[in-house]
């Protein structure tokens, strides 16, 4: 038996918080930049992903007009800092909706690192760091989709091997639905079949 939602019979945030209870685990860009007048601000937001490889360009949604989404239409950039479980509070703490004169850097405790070819300030809590320079905005409904090109990257040594971030030290944070977000379980590792080696039958595992 399955229960049924049309998205046009209930209301539009009933509908969110179902979408955002089963598009999950969403990867958190915890996104820094600055107003026109100078004010570093930082917000997590959960709708992002990689949207080019080539050149290099990332994507988050911004639901509403929020200050970060002013701050990079004003000045062009953005940093995304990686969002790890160690700093789950903090990541949270940011999310509060404080005025635009007010700097969640101060608030949440964080310490700003210059960056090297954008204006937004780094975390330097934050393992990594990719800054961004506005490629384009998109609305969508009520939301705007945000399009950064990668300008540079940075990286904690200590996560690397040679120079592959190591998952388990990374250690991300994830949002799920309501007020609920995800840490990282077990990994598992499997290579993907080539239709040239694919058996003569495929029987799943059911672990």
């Amino acid at each position: 038996m399955r229960t049924d939602f049309e998205p046009t019979q209930i209301p539009p945030r009933e509908f969110y918080r179902l979408l955002t209870s089963v598009v999950v685990p969403r990867p958190i860009a915890w996104v820094s930049s600055v107003s026109a007048a100078g004010v570093d601000n930082l917000a997590p937001h959960s709708f992002f992903t990689v949207a080019s490889v080539s050149p290099p360009i990332i994507m988050f949604t911004s639901v509403g007009k929020k200050d970060t989404l002013r701050n990079i239409e004003a000045t062009g950039d953005f940093v995304v800092n990686f969002s790890p479980a160690s700093l789950f509070e903090q990541i949270n703490a940011t999310g509060t909706n404080f005025t635009p004169d007010v700097s969640e850097f101060d608030r949440a405790g964080l310490t700003r690192e210059p960056s090297r070819t954008v204006r937004a300030q780094r975390v330097l809590e934050s393992p990594t760091a990719l800054e961004c320079r506005l490629h384009r905005t998109i609305p969508m409904g009520d939301c705007t989709l945000v399009f950064g090109e990668v300008t540079h990257a940075v990286v904690d040594s200590a996560v690397l091997d040679g120079v592959h971030p190591r998952i388990e030290l990374l250690d991300p944070l994830s949002r799920l639905g309501l007020d609920e977000w995800g840490t990282m379980g077990p990994i598992r590792e499997i290579t993907r079949i080539r239709a040239a080696d694919w058996p003569g039958h495929f029987v799943p595992s059911h672990e």
